[in-house]
This record gives structure tokens, C-alpha cells and sequence, in this order.
């Protein structure tokens, strides 16, 4: 495993992405990728598998202080009050006192957004959240947050893979020390069919996911968490440290068409 030093702390490059993993499912998933090395587990309200996550932690022979564990407010428990009481709720279901990482999942306009900062920083001040972030934030809305409203943010986490552009802010993020989590960073298996990442891919004696992987954690302040539901894609995802890619290979992948967003619902924020 290798890490990313955000703000003093070090955090997994490689975690994993539980979103649509329930129950036993679930739990054996968590479990297997903490046997394999795995220590850096996301999650969210709403992907209602926290009591699932928990189980797989509480029969694992790894400390809970050393798994990153992540997780996020859904975008309708942002009054403050729903802030506080949610992510009560959020560390009853996950059997533990603190989670690493506590996020908005996606930004919402009828909420008040200093008012749902200032309750993370209580639940951080008691330590119940490590560190908090955002997710889902443009740049607009992440310098808001960051030189506005003064909030220390830790991360944000968005949609990352070859196929998009999130330039201007993985720049504003490097700048800050802000951690960019790249989620769906394989593009939902996207990546396996693109003629540019198969050559890349066997040149090196990797698969695509692979390339993919490597391309998005050698750019500062980039962890990916790659959802997986197979001990065989697991054990892919994980084995991304053993190589480098060359510089004509990465600029490669960086010319590569950047319009592909893949999660946008009807309430995600004006992309800009």
C-alpha cells in the first residue's frame, strides 16, 4: 500500500467504494479486501450498508485506528440539526465512536451551508469526525467553502477517471492540500473497452482498471476508491504498486476525450 500525506495525515491511495454493496454481500466484500490490504473503506447514508460495513470491521483482525473509513450526509440532512442527529445515527450503525472522514455527499441550495460546516466542526471538535469534507463540489462551491466560509476541508470527493476533466480543481486542490477521492474512477467499466488504455494496458502486462488506477494515484493529492464485488477485481484494483507509467503513457492518457460524466442527478449542482 502507499499513501498520500493530506494535511499531515496519511491516507490510502487505493480504498474501496461500497456503493450498491448490502448486506452479506457486503460484509464479505469489506472483509476480503481487509484480508487482502485494503485500509481505506467509503461509505455513505445513503448507500445503507453502514450496519453491513460494521459487521466486516468488528470480525477483522485490523485495529479500527489503522482503516481510513469515510463516510457522507445525504443531501437532505443538512438542516444542522439533522447534521448532528444523522451522523449520530451513521455511528450507531457502524459500531464505531469516530469515523476518518465525514462529508457532504452532494451540495444542496436549500440548506444553509455554513450552518451544516459549523455542525461537522462540532462533531469534529468532539471527535466523532477526524476531518470533514465535501463531495460532489465544484470548484465554484469548493473555493466557497474553502476562502468564504474559512471551513478546514480535508477532501472532496468527486467523479474522476481518464474520461473527465477535473483539472482546475485537482489544481485548486494541490494548491490548498485538499485530497481529491476519485470516485468511479474505472468510469463504471468503461475503461476496459478504450483502444488507448488496452495498448497501454499490455505493454505493461496490466489490465486497463489497472492503467486506469495507476494514471489517476501518481497525480498529487488523488486517491481512488474503486468499487469491487469479487475477491478477482479486488485483488486487480489492489495491485497497482508494482509499476509506473512512463511519462509518454500518462500524457497519452491525459489527451485522452474529457466530456464523459457519468453521475449527474437531477439535483447535482451546476457543473460550470
Amino acid at each position: 500500500m502507499q499513501y498520500k500525506n493530506i494535511q499531515g495525515l496519511e491516507v490510502p491511495e487505493i480504498g474501496l467504494g461500497t456503493y450498491k454493496l448490502h448486506d452479506r454481500e457486503c460484509s464479505q466484500i469489506v472483509r476480503k479486501a481487509l484480508d487482502i490490504g485494503y485500509r481505506h473503506i467509503d461509505t455513505a447514508q445513503m448507500y445503507k450498508n453502514e450496519r453491513a460495513i460494521a459487521e466486516a470491521l468488528n470480525v477483522s483482525n485490523v485495529p479500527r485506528e489503522d482503516i481510513f473509513l469515510s463516510t457522507k450526509i445525504w443531501h437532505t440532512n443538512l438542516e444542522a440539526d439533522d447534521v448532528l442527529q444523522s451522523t449520530e445515527e451513521t455511528l450507531r450503525q457502524l459500531d464505531t465512536p469516530y469515523v476518518d472522514l465525514l462529508m457532504i455527499h452532494w451540495p444542496n441550495d436549500q440548506y444553509d451551508l455554513r450552518a451544516t460546516i459549523e455542525s461537522m466542526l462540532v462533531l469534529r471538535d468532539q471527535g466523532k469526525a477526524m476531518n470533514i469534507g465535501v463531495s460532489n463540489f465544484p470548484l465554484d462551491l469548493l473555493t466557497k467553502v474553502k476562502e468564504e466560509i474559512r471551513a478546514p476541508i480535508f477532501c472532496n470527493q468527486v467523479e474522476f477517471h481518464p474520461f473527465i476533466d477535473q483539472l482546475d480543481l485537482l489544481d485548486y486542490a494541490i494548491e490548498n492540500d485538499i485530497m481529491i477521492t476519485a470516485y468511479s474512477p474505472l468510469a463504471q467499466g468503461k475503461v476496459m473497452e478504450n483502444e488507448d488504455l488496452q495498448e497501454i494496458a499490455e505493454k505493461y502486462g496490466k489490465s486497463p482498471a489497472q492503467i486506469s488506477l495507476r494514471w489517476l494515484i501518481e497525480q498529487e493529492n488523488v486517491v481512488a476508491i474503486p468499487k469491487a464485488s469479487s475477491e478477482e477485481h479486488l485483488r486487480e484494483n489492489f495491485e497497482v504498486f508494482d509499476f509506473y507509467l512512463e511519462d509518454e503513457d500518462f500524457e497519452r492518457i491525459d489527451q485522452l476525450e474529457k466530456s464523459m460524466r457519468l453521475v449527474d442527478p437531477s439535483f447535482a449542482p451546476d457543473w460550470g
